[in-house]
């Protein structure tokens, strides 16, 4: 229809980039190109060098700027969403309620991902070698510390020592050391750092549905305790490389 040559070539593929490209996203059409690669090699044996010629990388790579995706981000938590959260705890508060608002505190002053204090609702891909252990736990002056086991930013797989501190009229160290004595309640074989009133690690769903009570809005996710944090601290004059 094209009148273009059955044998691929440099100008073929990319053609092929830059009009997929104006459809769909540009890193799909490079998934998309190392398939049709792989079923043309049999026929065309020299597809393979053509796909990593200069062109076709620049083709890509053009593409990828001319249509590239504007990134879509979560809101961060603010300092209310953490009063509103311990304004919430009544005196007798039950175990899951602390448990919660520790999470909340702990993950919006310590930059963590939800990820990281809790597992997945599939089975299949949790790991709990990655979960926070209770003997891992010791209480500072100014707050609480625990160690992290790995985690994906992890490269070397050594783990982080976690510290949250009191900082300026955030101070969670109160309400952790509630949620550290109902745990012991609720179990005190449980190896585990958080566990609900089930005796179990909290899952992201199990998260997620306290955090909807909290903010319904669905700009709000897990990582927006990570931005919170993040926000907090820059507005509080912490210097940049200290943010991570």
């Amino acid at each position: 229809m094209h009148q273009l040559p059955v044998d691929p070539t440099e100008d073929t593929l990319s053609f092929f980039v830059v009009y997929m490209s104006a459809h769909i996203k540009p890193d799909s059409v490079a998934t998309y190109l190392s398939g049709i690669c792989n079923k043309l090699e049999p026929y065309f044996p020299h597809v393979r060098a053509i796909r990593g010629s200069h062109l076709v990388k620049r083709s890509l790579s053009g593409c990828r700027k001319r249509f590239k995706s504007a990134v879509k981000r979560k809101l961060p938590l603010a300092r209310d969403h953490l009063f509103t959260a311990t304004n919430s705890l009544r005196r007798h508060a039950s175990h899951d309620d602390l448990l919660f608002v520790a999470m909340l505190y702990t993950g919006f002053m310590g930059l963590m991902r939800l990820g990281e204090l809790s597992v997945s609702d599939n089975i299949a891909i949790r790991d709990y070698r990655k979960c926070s252990l209770r003997s891992t736990v010791i209480n500072l002056e100014r707050g609480y510390g625990f160690d992290l086991p790995y985690h994906k930013a992890d490269r070397f797989f050594e783990g982080s020592k976690i510290r949250i501190l009191r900082r300026g009229n955030l101070d969670p160290a109160p309400i952790f050391r509630r949620y550290i004595a109902s745990h012991d309640k609720v179990s005190r074989v449980n190896p585990f750092l958080w566990i609900t009133s089930k005796n179990a690690v909290p899952t992201r769903s199990w998260f997620m549905t306290r955090l909807r009570q909290l903010e319904p809005n669905l700009d709000f996710a897990g990582q927006s305790m990570r931005a919170g944090g993040a926000t907090a601290m820059a507005e509080d004059g912490t210097a940049p490389h200290l943010i991570q």
